[in-house]
């Protein structure tokens, strides 16, 4: 597992990160959300020795990065900046990885084989898209069939198609209990990928919970009404303390009462309902509703 334990960084008079603690466990994708600039590439690159945090440590089941013998074979990592040499082939990059770190030729194939450039394996990389050196990154990070993954936004690029694969490729993996780590600005693949959230802003932990707990802690639930006689439930819902918003379709969001008080007042008034359900906020509503607010550590 990855284990953060009062981690820090300072640039001058400005702390990057500071005092992160937390716990990155096998056998679940957990997802680490924060706005831009809250400091996850930074606690990213420190976990793999990359940046050197002034106090606390990051450790890989027990040891730092740069302790680990063969680092492709137990962490497999895909960072933004991370860009290989352009001149090279993607067979090539591959294969110098795989030299170095002792892992079998033939694995080279498999991995490109396994995200989709067994095609391109002697194109140069310079020639590569987006999305197709997002790809080899991918197959650098899974070279040496590593028991951890860290990967930082890695559906950039990528279409619909290969964040489907990306999707079932971390959740199988996740299954086979290895531990995986991924950050991502994309709220709406979160929610369906991970199992588990590290939220941090301005470099501090925000929430360490599972996902569906988040939402369920910090987002927004409320009740959403259609009526014809919109006026008239307005007065009677605002009479019994609710908190209403009209939503740009016209329907109302009611907070405060259950969707069944709202039912009994409608129907005690006589005014008729042709919508009545209730809804909790998304994944991206709840995440940006809790940075605004700076709101407190949650962690389960």
């Amino acid at each position: 597992m990855i284990d953060v334990q009062n981690l820090t960084k300072r640039y001058g008079e400005t702390t990057v990160v500071g005092g992160l603690t937390f716990t990155v466990r096998p056998g679940t994708v957990t997802g680490f959300l924060g706005p831009n600039g809250a400091g996850k590439s930074t606690t990213m690159r420190m976990m793999l020795g990359l940046t050197r945090p002034d106090d606390g440590t990051a450790r890989i089941d027990g040891r730092a990065y740069h302790e680990l013998t063969y680092p492709v074979r137990q962490v497999g990592a895909l960072l933004e900046t991370a860009v290989p040499h352009k001149s090279l082939t993607a067979v090539a990059h591959l294969r110098w990885l795989a030299h170095s770190n002792r892992i079998a030729r033939q694995r080279v194939g498999e991995v490109l084989e396994m995200v989709g450039l067994a095609d391109a394996a002697r194109r140069r990389i310079g020639t590569f898209s987006l999305g197709m050196g997002q790809r080899l990154g991918l197959a650098a990070a899974l070279l040496g069939d590593p028991p951890v993954l860290v990967l930082d936004e890695p559906v950039n690029g990528l279409d619909a198609e290969g964040i489907r694969w990306l999707r079932e490729l971390l959740r199988g993996m996740a299954a086979e209990g290895r531990t995986v780590l991924v950050s991502s600005h994309l709220m709406t693949e979160m929610s369906l990928v991970a199992d588990h959230l590290i939220v941090i802003n301005r470099g501090r932990l925000v929430a360490d919970t599972g996902t569906e707990d988040f939402v369920r802690r910090h987002g927004r639930t409320y009740v959403r009404v259609r009526t014809s006689e919109p006026m008239r439930l307005h007065g009677a819902l605002e009479h019994e303390g609710a908190s209403l918003r009209l939503a740009p379709d016209g329907s109302l969001e009611v907070t405060g009462l259950a969707a069944a008080e709202v039912n009994r007042l409608a129907a005690a008034g006589g005014i008729p309902l042709d919508e009545l359900s209730t809804h909790t906020g998304s994944l991206e509503d709840t995440f940006l509703e809790l940075i605004a607010k700076g709101g407190g550590t949650t962690r389960v």
